[in-house]
């Protein structure tokens, strides 16, 4: 071999060394990213030890992206058709609408076998949830308010969506179209599911009215910086188990379940079909159904958990609790959505367009 051959020779080697090498390293960061998940929640949904335990033990990373509504994580999903997260928090009602557009994994016991711990009622309460969905928590929507700052006992919807002139300014609402709608047919004594064309226009003219005395369609945040804490906000729509969170900071601070009764919703974790991390993703969602993991995770963000051997592991009083859990008689007038049909869909996106917007 002539030296200039043997030199080419030596210097493809090389190149090819170089590039296999750098092939490699390529290789090794996308092993490595694909040990992070990316987790889509609601804001104090999940207790940062529980993530810390489970990235410790597997040496997957859970990163988390938030939303404030269900509409709100309905968009988001909708601009990037489901792609860029690996599990996602997704109301019951919201499942089979989901699931129709292809962005949902199956799920079941065999990659999830701590589905066994989990009470049968939640996982078959919503169209396709024991498919698509894994129960996490459940309650209802109702009404928070600071009893120093509102001069009565709050029992009724109407208190919020028809305040008291001291109270205009100091109103906040779940900027959720379902949520929202759904408290002003209940107001009304209708069913929040109701498809009535009458009805729903009353619903949307007690919405219009109280739109004036409306601080805000965010939902409030649940820490120090609050607006019901500030007194910024003195009443406002809430998931019960939110209270609790705010109740650590100000005595004054009061839930109830309206006469008319509200919501009763159930959250589920689902995995998105367009996740390169299934199994992974898979993994965490049985991880958390570890009953001692469940019933920690239940004590952090007080709910009810529908992890029947979690539930077991709770103390008497937090199961007794009755903003947490409910009695029969609070839940009479309650009920959960059912499915609509896509006419009153766009009806009620139209008129949440119309009061928010």
């Amino acid at each position: 071999m002539s030296p200039v051959m043997e030199g080419n020779v030596m210097c493809f080697r090389k190149a090819r060394g170089v590039t296999l090498f750098f092939l490699l390293i390529a290789a090794l960061a996308q092993t490595a990213e694909s040990k992070e998940l990316v987790l889509l929640n609601w804001p104090n949904y999940m207790d940062p030890d529980i993530i810390a335990e489970f990235e410790q033990r597997t040496g997957i990373t859970v990163k988390q992206s938030y939303f404030d509504s269900d509409t709100a994580r309905d968009e988001l999903l909708l601009e990037t058709e489901g792609k860029g997260f690996d599990v996602v928090l997704i109301n019951g009602a919201s499942i089979r609408i989901l699931a129709k557009r292809g962005w949902l994994a199956p799920l079941d016991e065999s990659s999830i076998p701590n589905l066994e711990y989990v009470n049968p009622r939640w996982r078959t309460e919503f169209e396709q949830a024991e498919d698509f969905g894994v129960p996490y928590f459940w309650g209802t929507v109702g009404i928070v308010y600071r009893q120093d700052l509102v001069p009565f006992a709050v029992s009724s919807w109407m208190d919020l969506l028809q305040p008291v002139e001291e109270l205009h300014g100091k109103i906040s609402m779940i900027g959720d179209s379902a949520d929202m709608i759904g408290a002003a047919l209940k107001a009304l004594g209708y069913s929040l599911n109701s498809t009535n064309v009458n009805e729903m226009k009353e619903a949307e003219a007690l919405l219009e009215a109280q739109a004036p005395a409306v601080n805000t369609y965010r939902y409030l945040s649940l820490n120090e910086d609050s607006a019901l804490l500030t007194g910024q906000v003195a009443m406002s729509m809430m998931y019960n188990g939110d209270t609790r969170m705010l109740q650590e900071y100000n005595d004054n601070i009061v839930f109830v379940l309206p006469k008319e009764g509200g919501n009763i919703w159930a959250d589920y974790l689902s995995v998105l079909s367009a996740s390169p991390r299934k199994a992974e993703a898979k993994r965490f969602i049985n991880f958390l159904n570890e009953p001692a993991i469940a019933a920690r995770l239940a004590q952090y963000v007080y709910y009810a958990t529908p992890n029947l051997a979690a539930e077991a592991l709770l103390s008497e009083s937090f199961r007794n609790d009755p903003v947490i859990y409910p009695s029969g008689e609070a839940l009479e007038n309650s009920e959960a959505y059912r499915r609509l049909p896509p006419r009153a869909h766009k009806k009620r996106a139209a008129i949440f367009s119309r009061i928010v917007y």
